[in-house]
C-alpha cells in the first residue's frame, strides 16, 4: 500500500471531484422523452436533419443526448462519404451548432 501525505490525499480527492463534475452525463430514453414532452429539448429528428445537411451523403453512426454544464446537447457521430468520422454537437434546446470536428 502506498502512503501519501495528507495534503496529497486531499489534493487527489479534490481533483477527482472536480473531474467528475466536469464530465457530461448521458441521459437515457425515459429522461429524453420527458424533456421532449415538456418542450425543454427539440426532437432529435429535426436536429439530425441539420447535422446530416452539413455533410451531404454522410451516414449516422451514433446519436446521444447529454447534459453538460446545465445544458442539454445532442452529440451525433457521422461517417462522411470520404470515410471520415465527424462529431457534431448541437444545443438540444435551440438547435445551435456547438461543435463540428473530425472525431479522434
Amino acid at each position: 500500500m502506498i502512503h501519501l501525505p495528507r495534503s496529497a490525499r486531499y489534493l487527489a480527492l479534490v481533483l477527482l471531484a472536480a473531474c467528475s463534475l466536469a464530465m457530461a452525463r448521458d441521459l437515457d430514453q425515459d429522461e429524453a422523452l420527458a424533456l421532449r414532452q415538456k418542450g425543454v429539448i427539440l426532437p432529435l429528428e429535426h436536429l439530425l436533419e441539420a447535422a446530416l445537411g452539413r455533410h451531404p451523403g454522410a451516414r449516422l453512426l451514433e446519436a446521444e443526448l447529454e447534459e453538460d454544464d446545465d445544458r442539454y446537447e445532442y452529440e451525433v457521430e457521422l461517417l462522411t462519404v470520404e470515410g471520415v468520422v465527424r462529431e457534431v454537437k448541437l444545443d438540444a434546446s435551440t438547435g445551435t451548432l456547438l461543435k463540428d470536428e473530425e472525431d479522434d
